[in-house]
């Protein structure tokens, strides 16, 4: 076509798609495209700037691995992965929030009441919990993938000091649906700001601090998965976070208790002497397909 125009390019690049082309990619494409010309014309973006985003999505490309992905970091700290998140959470289950960029796949078995602190220093914390439905039935067997930053603040996929694995489980609930760990209290951290992303952070006056939190992704027949991560009430990040990932009910508080308070021994692995932090925090399904 020999009269496109600043005008009538959206317009145009609509016209381009085939009658065969998925409903929904088309939908898509079309809105996405909207929303770039008339950002392009709003802000009357210069060459030098479109340059320099153009350079910074190379950078982000050249720098992604299987260990750390500089694109989730981008949709992190630009608030698109919670609002997704947001978006798709029923308002009767836990809240999902972001996965990050430092999941590990295929994580080891981790028995209920197994440990994750190992011989790593810091403050022993013990987890309880319970899933179950948003009627409050347990959901019995459900899967839960478990992980966290070390005590230096870095995941185990950043940290060749760290076995891969390190701080990382996947855990059966049992027949009530209950489930326990005894890990290391997790720390505030910053995410990678040595690439584009800092940049971006740099340039917006932004922190790249992030509340400690536990992560979990939960699985159960019948039931949409959740990922979410829950944090602690007096961490001095929580209310700016900067991947935008608290929400109210994922809110939690720290207890001081001692070994004596639990007798049977099996959720403190055999191996807790001293008085400890505790926790019980329940995670919330909501029926679906899986």
């Amino acid at each position: 076509m020999r009269d496109v125009t600043a005008e009538n390019i959206t317009e145009v690049f609509t016209g381009y798609f085939g009658e065969d082309t998925d409903p929904r990619t088309r939908e898509i494409m079309i809105s996405l495209a909207q929303h770039l010309h008339d950002f392009t014309r709003e802000v009357n973006l210069t060459h030098d700037e479109w340059r320099k985003g153009l350079a910074m999505l190379e950078h982000a490309g050249r720098i992604t691995t299987p260990e750390r992905n500089e694109f989730v970091l981008f949709s992190d700290v630009l608030g698109l992965s919670s609002l997704v998140d947001m978006i798709h959470s029923n308002p009767e289950a836990t809240s999902s929030s972001v996965l990050g960029p430092f999941h590990v796949s295929n994580p080891p078995p981790l028995a209920i009441g197994g440990d994750m602190k190992r011989d790593f220093e810091g403050p022993v914390l013990l987890v309880e919990g319970q899933v179950r439905d948003v009627d409050g039935t347990p959901i019995a067997n459900a899967q839960i993938d478990i992980w966290q930053t070390a005590p230096n603040g870095m995941y185990s996929s950043q940290d060749p000091g760290q076995d891969i694995h390190s701080f990382h489980g996947l855990m059966t609930a049992d027949g009530n649906g209950d489930f326990s760990f005894t890990t290391v209290r997790p720390v505030s951290y910053t995410v990678p700001s040595d690439g584009p992303v800092g940049e971006l952070l740099d340039a917006a006056g932004r922190h790249p601090w992030r509340p400690s939190h536990l992560h979990y992704i939960v699985t159960a027949p019948g039931y949409n998965s959740l990922v979410t991560e829950v944090f602690p009430d007096d961490d001095p990040y929580l209310d700016e976070d900067t991947v935008f990932g608290v929400r109210k009910d994922l809110v939690m508080t720290y207890e001081t208790r001692k070994p004596e308070e639990f007798p049977d021994g099996l959720a403190l692995s055999g191996t807790v002497n001293d008085p400890f932090l505790y926790v019980k925090f329940d995670l919330i399904l909501a029926k679906g397909s899986l």
